[in-house]
């Protein structure tokens, strides 16, 4: 006992305490290491080794987890950032990095903090590309941007141990002069486009009635030029069917006449015809000059050569 305090206790509270260390040391020297997951070992401040998916046991007092690594593809929020583009209008650019890590030991020991790294890299690579474009190339030409910050990105990701899968621009703001500039810019152009279609409209439309108006004339005249070509031959037709008519009865009345009895027949009814035709200028108001044989009928039937047969 020293000074009234015992000894042994204090031996034993010593041995206790150093247990107790072993214990929560031979704890912590055990490690499951998830799926997708690396853990980076150091054996007395020096790289030993790179634990994979699994259960692993490490050495107490010597051995211990200096980094730990997710595998998994991560993405990386690139914060907004001002870029002047060639024709040094100014700009507000943020994007979204989606990188993995491949190689644990480059990703611990190759550089400080990957991820603010490539932020980094991210943002001046952005800033030059855009400085060679003009504003509205800017908007159209996203993938050449993103294009170029991952090549540059996997350039530096080889020293790193980390891979560049995608970089996305979110966001292209321009001030808020530009952005009411370029607002009416692409009023006025939809505009010219509203005028030009109605143009183009009030265009066709014309040429669509101008050719149902010529349509029309062309119909009209080719109905007009069939309806005088039919009355045409309908009165040549009626011309050959009179004359036709006409030769016939001229014929019957040829073949009647030089027949027996004919001219007989014939001068009765030329006479009967004679006396109505003189009936006729019995009228009171009829006034007519005629010759003084009139009424001589035998002339007029002789001077036709129609003589009775009876003679």
């Amino acid at each position: 006992m020293i000074n009234g305090v015992d000894t042994d206790l204090i031996v034993m509270g010593i041995w206790g305490i150093i247990f107790a260390i072993f214990v929560l040391k031979l704890f912590q020297s055990i490690c499951l290491v998830p799926t997708k997951s690396a853990y980076i070992v150091e054996r007395l401040g020096k790289y030993k080794s790179t634990l994979d998916a699994g259960f692993h046991a490490l050495v107490p007092f010597v051995d211990k987890v200096a980094y730990i690594h997710d595998l998994k593809e991560e993405t990386i929020d690139v914060p907004p950032q001002e870029c002047f583009s060639s024709d040094e209008v100014n700009v507000e650019v943020d994007g979204v990095i989606y990188i993995s890590v491949t190689d644990p030991v480059k990703a611990s020991y190759g550089i400080t903090d990957y991820r603010y790294a490539a932020i980094q890299l991210a943002q001046t690579t952005t800033r030059s590309v855009i400085g060679t474009l003009d504003l509205d190339r800017t908007f159209e030409e996203r993938d050449l941007i993103s294009a170029k910050v991952v090549e540059v990105l996997d350039e530096a990701g080889a020293m790193w141990g980390i891979r560049v899968h995608r970089y996305e621009i979110k966001n292209i703001t321009p001030p808020e002069t530009v952005k009411n500039a370029m607002e009416m810019q692409v009023n006025a152009e939809r505009e010219r486009r509203a005028l030009l279609a109605k143009s183009e409209g009030d265009k066709q439309s014309k040429i669509n009635r101008s050719e149902g108006v010529m349509a029309e004339t062309i119909n009209r005249s080719e109905g007009e030029m069939q309806r005088r070509i039919n009355e045409a031959e309908g009165k040549a037709q009626e011309i050959l069917t009179l004359a036709k008519a006409t030769s016939e009865s001229i014929e019957r009345l040829a073949s009647v006449i030089s027949s027996q009895g004919g001219q007989s027949a014939l001068r009765m009814q030329l006479g009967e015809q004679y006396m109505k035709q003189l009936d006729g200028l019995s009228k009171q108001d009829s006034r007519i000059v005629l010759p003084g044989n009139l009424v001589n009928f035998e002339y007029w039937m002789d001077s036709i050569g129609l003589k009775d047969d009876k003679k």
